[in-house]
């Protein structure tokens, strides 16, 4: 029996809209799969914070902000889609120009957050280091005291935003305490000091003695040739160190009165080491000391090109002096 006609007209209804709603999901099915592969407009890197707790929504919002997805609706439904709605990861992330969704989302599900990096350079003091964790802004946390001078390895750290202060502090720490254990044994027989401690404080002043790799251990030959005799070290960074503290750098001549500073650390008032290093040194300054240079020098001074000049008695030495006392007074004329 025919159907009545509004019954055949619902059912033509019913089928278009099925049609309808295939047609659409079928156009919406390729839109997805075109857009979440195509890459963004981005000609730069882009950083973003993405805050712990945030849903699929929120992170798409966030990546169309800065320009990292060109549609939040593709990023999300293609986040959804693929079944990883809940294992997005928080954090600060950098994503390259011309990327995809589908790599945006690959980015936060392997939580490839963004390194920073920390350079302590060799000689720093610890109040030098500690103006520049406080300066980190993507450290958190505060530092309870100040780490003692020499504790600290120099280098290179890379962390992440959030990692604490403190534990960037306790790496450091870590890592002097393994650099030591690796030099110390290895040495040179009979050396003017019986402890790691003191040959941290030597290399601590050898450090701030020369920047040139090529005279560390020729350095630290002087002043184990001068420890070995009982002879002061006479070295102006201990001296600084004694004015100052190591709080800052000290943005003047020695003077006489700071010479005769009745300090410890005053190396030409004292004989031997001074109680404690005067700041961190590196890895070169400290294999300097453990190996010095075998050298008949007790005496250096700059020599005007950034390195020092060496001799083996005291009136070379003068000489030395002379010469560069002399290159001093003809800079001096020369910026006038």
């Amino acid at each position: 029996m025919a159907l009545a006609a509004p019954y055949r007209r619902a059912l033509i209804w019913i089928a278009a809209s099925i049609a309808v709603i295939a047609a659409v999901c079928i156009a919406g099915w390729i839109y997805l799969d075109r857009n979440f592969d195509s890459p963004n407009s981005l000609d730069e890197p882009r950083t973003l914070v993405l805050a712990p707790g945030s849903g699929v929504w929120k992170i798409a919002e966030a990546l169309y902000a800065a320009g990292v997805v060109e549609d939040p609706n593709v990023f999300a439904a293609g986040v959804w889609r693929s079944g990883h709605g809940g294992a997005l990861k928080a954090g600060e992330y950098q994503f390259p120009p011309a990327i995809t969704a589908r790599q945006a989302m690959r980015i936060l599900l392997a939580g490839k957050t963004l390194e920073h990096r920390l350079t302590i350079a060799e000689g720093l003091t610890s109040a030098d280091i500690m103006r520049l964790l406080e300066g980190a802004e993507a450290l958190s946390g505060e530092v309870a005291e100040m780490p003692p001078e020499g504790a600290l390895l120099p280098e290179t750290y890379f962390y992440r935003r959030g990692d604490s202060r403190a534990d960037l502090l306790h790496r450091m720490r870590a890592g002097m305490h393994g650099l030591i254990a690796e030099l110390w044994p290895r040495r040179a027989p009979d050396l003017p000091f019986e402890t790691p401690d003191q040959a941290v404080v030597l290399a601590s002043i050898v450090e701030k003695e020369t920047a040139r790799a090529a005279e560390r251990r020729q350095v630290a030959g002087v002043f184990v040739n001068r420890l070995r005799k009982n002879m002061r070290l006479q070295s102006d960074p201990t001296v600084m160190f004694a004015v100052t503290g190591g709080a800052a750098p000290l943005e003047r001549p020695l003077s006489k009165a700071d010479l005769a500073l009745d300090s410890p650390f005053n190396t030409y008032r004292h004989n031997g080491l001074p109680p404690s290093p005067i700041a961190h040194p590196g890895r070169a300054s400290l294999a300097a000391v453990l190996n010095p240079m075998v050298t008949d020098a007790l005496y250096f001074v700059a020599d005007g090109s950034g390195g020092h000049a060496f001799a083996a008695t005291l009136a070379e030495h003068n000489k030395n002096v002379a010469r560069w006392r002399k290159l001093q007074k003809e800079s001096a004329a020369g910026e006038l």
